[in-house]
């Protein structure tokens, strides 16, 4: 089961406002109405600088193919994910709900849902279950876990912290979020979504497109 926590936040919105403000040597300790205008400009207008001085960490569990279409978001983030060269408790291996289709008119993305069919089904459970099999095998032969951790699927779950500022989180979420996105990446920056927009909710509201 994936899963998306919001582990620690740095600065308000009126953070970003008075990052913006101290060109002028100006800052103020109650956000209003102004403020808010204020971020607006400063989003509509891509001035990102003072965004990045509030920041989140999250910490999230997805399978391996989804932490591999998100670590390719490099600018203003920082990532640190658990290293199966350190350790070698047994995976676990993330199942969808549903089998999506190809779709007829693109490259990627997905299309409705495909009945794989009883036979097709056991395979695929019995090759998951053959390769949690066999890398525990390697492990209790003596096999280093650098090295067994390469007959493990890409369905395997793995776990990360993912820090950085909120205008860095934002481009995540725009790319992200979008109906196009893989449902399995979608469906984090989703709860990523969700959390940033209650910790910084005036930010959120005009960078988020």
């Amino acid at each position: 089961m994936m899963k998306v926590e919001l582990i620690d936040k740095m600065g308000t919105d009126l953070t970003v406002v008075n990052a913006a403000r101290v060109s002028y040597s100006k800052t103020k300790d109650v956000f209003d109405g102004k403020d808010e205008k204020l971020i607006k400009f400063l989003a509509e207008h891509e001035h990102w600088s003072p965004f990045a001085h509030a920041s989140m960490q999250f910490r999230i569990k997805a399978p391996i193919f989804v932490a591999r279409q998100l670590v390719k978001h490099q600018v203003g983030l920082v990532w640190n994910e658990v290293s199966r060269r350190y350790v070698d408790f047994p995976p676990e291996i993330y199942k969808p709900e549903a089998w999506r289709g190809r779709p007829v008119n693109s490259k990627q993305g997905s299309d409705g849902t495909v009945e794989l069919g009883q036979t097709i089904d056991h395979n695929l459970e019995t090759t998951m279950e053959s390769c949690l099999i066999l890398y525990n095998t390697m492990i209790q032969k003596g096999v280093a876990p650098e090295q067994a951790r390469m007959v493990l699927p890409q369905s395997m779950m793995t776990e990360w912290y993912w820090s950085g500022t909120v205008y860095a989180f934002a481009r995540v979420c725009n790319l992200r979020c979008k109906p196009d996105t893989q449902k399995e990446t979608q469906d984090v920056a989703n709860v990523i979504d969700k959390l940033a927009g209650e910790a910084f909710p005036h930010c959120w509201k005009y960078l988020r497109k």
